[in-house]
């Protein structure tokens, strides 16, 4: 019996599936961060871990046996994906970007545009089978908007409001304080990754929704950032508009009058769209 593997890497965790031919998923796993640009060896061993505790739920088998396709962070970055691909054991294995299967998990064949917004940020759009991406360059030049986004804003604003540069409230006073000065805010920024950012941005989410207004100004501009990107996914023509990821809800919800019904919900997720890869599918 064929097996298919898809695993949907990101910046803060690992999810595999193995399903048959049939497309019947018979086990899944998760694993560790999965950034194939930043981290390639914690990468790969995430995938490994999170395809073996799948496979070991479907009842065993050979992991070298597996049909894999793997959308990944980082992936993005040509050479990266080759290095990966190249140093896994599976029958065979297709690198893609966790953004790429994440659009063929909620669109399918469908035209639409996916705006996957969770540690980090992406968008694409298809049309017509066509598919274009855009974004997901990584923390330190792109992935405006994004979890790991909100939280060196946060880090940030906090700091120009000790300087009495912008106007401060109790999540930036608060964030200040509890690294015992700006300076310690400083070192705590300078050792932190994406990953690490990302929980600090879900203190801005939190924080705003109790109308303090510096994380509701920061959760304002991570708004703006996402609607210019899908704003200019949509100017060929409208098309439906899937939201993913951990905050997409939250962008969802603040943008919902700027896309009158376009707002659709996804077919499917990202390991899905692995595994309809793997198989064939499209």
């Amino acid at each position: 019996m064929g097996l298919y593997l898809g695993v949907d890497g990101g910046g803060s965790g690992c999810r595999a599936a193995v399903a048959d031919a049939a497309g019947t998923v018979l086990g899944r796993g998760v694993g560790g961060p999965a950034n194939v640009w930043t981290d390639p060896e914690g990468a790969r061993e995430s995938i490994l871990a999170a395809a073996r505790a799948a496979l070991d739920e479907a009842g065993g088998g050979r992991i070298e046996d597996l049909q894999a396709v793997l959308g990944v962070a980082g992936a993005n970055v040509p050479e990266a994906a080759v290095r990966l691909a190249g140093g896994l054991p599976f029958a065979a294995a297709r690198v893609e970007t966790d953004a790429f299967v994440a659009l063929k998990g909620a669109l399918g064949d469908d035209d639409g545009i996916v705006a996957a917004v969770g540690t980090g940020a992406v968008y694409g759009v298809q049309r017509a089978g066509a598919v274009r991406m855009i974004g997901g360059w990584g923390f330190l030049l792109g992935d405006q908007g994004s979890g790991a986004w909100l939280g060196r804003t946060l880090f940030e604003t906090a700091l120009l409001a000790h300087d009495g540069l912008v106007p401060s409230s109790g999540l930036l006073r608060t964030i200040v304080s509890e690294n015992d000065g700006p300076a310690g805010l400083v070192a705590l920024g300078q050792r932190s990754r994406p990953a690490d950012f990302a929980v600090h941005g879900h203190r801005v989410f939190v924080a705003a929704m109790n109308d303090d207004p510096g994380a509701r100004a920061i959760l304002d501009a991570g708004a703006e950032q996402v609607a210019r990107a899908i704003d200019g996914l949509l100017a060929e023509r409208p098309v439906p508009v899937c939201f993913l990821g951990g905050l997409g809800s939250v962008y969802e919800d603040r943008l919902a009058a700027r896309y009158p019904g376009l707002r659709r919900m996804p077919h499917g997720n990202a390991v899905d769209g692995a595994l309809g890869l793997a198989r064939g599918l499209w």
